[in-house]
């Protein structure tokens, strides 16, 4: 965890959902927790329209639109011809499933069970990947084509017959369909939940293989299959894939574990056979020779690391850090540089989750009283240097994000829920208060005073009385004890209202623990979203996910309008019809007071040895520099780094 920016120990399927191969493997993995309903007619002529038919396609994408033709040679945004060298070394910015930037004892990445360390999932292929220039489209990896049934509900891959294991043996329709159906049943709950409404996948030859979808799927739940790993059979039926283990396993990908050390780092090798390094969506990617993953507790000692050169990229996500310590010798004489990337994804919704498990927190006044003690306003002048905006939405940074009071087309949507949801719903979007940044806003704390009484809550001395006549105490849960500076402030004015809080650090391991179990009464999240929504927002909202250990619903919403809306975002037929439902759906969810929402900036912070060559602009859609980024051999050797 960062000051800046808490570091939840697996990003909710986010990492980000949004990053090349990673994303069809931790965002395509889209999470489902409530059941689907089944698409209305109109969906379903659309999705015949749009992707089902006969014809062989060499790619996918939601709405059906497809920036790349067939034949296309590379996407946009890389450069085919950079080289291949180097190394490039880090400490992960964000990670997925049951992995920890902190610590790993296990190289099993697809279950709950242990800490893998963040970028397995470059070991394994994927039947598609990707294009990070587009909201989701998704072109043959080990699938060469696919073809779609009439009623949408069978997809039929061909794969290439070229696509081998790193021991030589070729990679067939048995292991996608074993790899499939495993996962299903016992890969990691988000996992599972992506692929629920995967009814088989049957082998129709050796290189052909057939995805059977239930019917009710929404339209981004195939592509969600078409992201996952494929493992080998002849492998997995000789070790358990519901066990973690320390023996680096059988893969396709780019990459595999090289050398490492439990606990303190990992590298990933280039496998310079590989057989997919000149298809279309493989070249100018996967450039470095190694990947390496650097492991501390300590943020300042990571920091002091990059200093040294141990590490030679740095995404920085402390803004007080940004501003006051990049002047050491290296910053100064050039051979380390920053840089201010723009960043066109929704930047994700960061906040103080509450658990409303836990009683205490289950009275929306409270939740929402709870939010008027933090001042923002002053935390960004004072300790971020003005660096941050305020979160207020949970599709921040998007057109998804509800402004201003619902237009005709949300109110459709809203209307059926009128009575059941809060008045502040088809009013102004419900947004946090601005403070008068003098850290302990009166007019603020007042208010928040006023909400509590009406709660029933009561002052005994100095302490705030619930209704129950229990005191209102409870923990902010984190994993490192730099987030501390920001939190105390905030406790000072929880203590002025009666409330006492305090700040708890738990070791890594313990910490994702209990975030699974929910044995927690405030942690921190921040959720990152693609541009277009799927089954991951049930994972996260839906009522289903708020019992079901290990999903990202941290604060256990189950309310059957959410669930609802929920629905109407992921049967949407056109991008203006989920962003129409994304937009209602935020009205409700931040009319709920569910969290206090932190802070987002729209820019990645970077700073680098000046060893390294990049494309003149990122794509819109992802940042993954580990992915095409090189190792730029003359500039190493010109700032002395062999």
């Amino acid at each position: 965890m960062v000051e800046d920016r808490p570091k939840a120990p697996r990003a909710a399927g986010g990492a980000r959902f949004d990053l090349d191969r990673r994303t069809v493997l931790a965002g395509a993995v889209a999470f489902s927790a409530a059941t689907l309903l089944p698409l209305p007619g109109r969906l379903a002529r659309a999705d015949v329209e749009q992707n089902a038919g006969a014809a062989a396609r060499h790619g996918l994408s939601v709405f059906g639109d497809l920036k790349y033709p067939a034949g296309f040679s590379h996407f946009d945004y890389v450069v085919p011809d950079a080289p291949k060298d180097g190394r490039i070394v880090f400490t992960a910015p964000f990670w997925t499933f049951n992995q920890n930037p902190q610590t790993f004892n296990t190289f099993n990445t697809f279950i709950l069970k242990g800490d893998a360390p963040p970028r397995m999932e470059l070991c394994f292929d994927t039947l598609m990947v990707r294009a990070l220039d587009e909201p989701d489209a998704v072109y043959g990896l080990i699938a060469e084509t696919v073809e779609i049934s009439e009623d949408g509900n069978v997809y039929t891959f061909t794969l290439r017959p070229e696509a081998r294991f790193h021991d030589e043996s070729p990679l067939t329709a048995e292991d996608v369909a074993f790899s499939l159906m495993t996962l299903k049943e016992k890969g990691h709950p988000s996992i599972r939940q992506g692929l629920r409404e995967l009814d088989d996948a049957r082998v129709e030859d050796p290189h052909k293989v057939s995805l059977v979808f239930s019917g009710k799927q929404s339209r981004k739940v195939p592509l969600i299959a078409t992201g996952m790993p494929i493992f080998s059979k002849a492998y997995y039926s000789r070790y358990d894939f519901a066990q973690t283990t320390l023996t680096p396993p059988l893969s396709s990908g780019p990459y595999k574990v090289g050398r490492h050390e439990v606990g303190r780092f990992v590298e990933y090798e280039r496998v310079k056979s590989w057989w997919a390094a000149d298809l279309p969506v493989s070249r100018g990617h996967y450039n470095f020779d190694r990947i390496r993953l650097e492991f501390f507790r300590d943020r300042q000692v990571d920091f002091e690391a990059f200093k040294k050169g141990v590490l030679t990229f740095r995404e920085e996500f402390t803004a007080r850090t940004w501003a006051t310590e990049y002047n050491f010798p290296a910053v100064q004489d050039g051979r380390v540089i920053r840089e201010e990337i723009p960043d066109g994804r929704p930047s994700g919704a960061q906040g103080w989750y509450l658990n409303l498990r836990r009683s205490k927190f289950s009275d929306p006044r409270v939740r929402q009283a709870l939010g008027l003690a933090f001042d923002f306003e002053w935390t960004n002048t004072a300790l971020f240097f003005g660096a941050y905006k305020r979160t207020s939405s949970y599709f921040q940074n998007s057109a998804m994000s509800a402004e201003g009071e619902p237009d005709a087309a949300e109110l459709a949507l809203l209307e059926p829920w009128r009575g059941q949801v809060p008045d502040a719903v088809f009013g102004p979007a419900v947004a946090p208060p601005v403070s008068d940044g003098t850290g302990q806003d009166r007019a603020m704390l007042r208010e928040a005073d006023r909400l509590l009484r009406e709660a029933g809550c009561r002052r005994e001395g100095a302490r705030l009385l619930l209704p129950s006549g229990e005191p209102l105490a409870f923990e902010f849960l984190s994993n490192t004890n730099s987030f501390e500076r920001v939190v105390l402030p905030y406790i000072g004015n929880l203590e002025r209202l009666g409330i006492r809080a305090n700040f708890r650090v738990v070791d890594p391991a313990q910490y994702q623990s209990r975030l699974n179990d929910y044995d927690f009464d405030i942690a921190s999240r921040r959720y990152s979203l693609s541009a277009t929504l799927g089954e991951e927002i049930r994972q996260m909202w839906g009522s289903e996910a708020a019992s079901q250990p290990g999903s990202s619903n941290l604060s256990g919403i189950a309310d059957p309008a959410v669930d609802a809306l929920i629905n109407a975002v992921v049967a949407a037929s056109t991008r203006e019809e989920m962003t129409v439902a994304a937009r209602a759906l935020d009205r409700v969810l931040r009319a709920g007071h569910y969290w206090v929402p932190q802070w987002y900036k729209p820019i990645h912070t970077v700073a680098m040895w000046d060893v390294f060559g990049h494309p003149e602009a990122p794509p819109t859609h992802g940042f993954t520099p580990e992915l095409h980024w090189w190792y730029d051999r003359e500039r190493a050797e010109r700032i002395g780094i062999r």
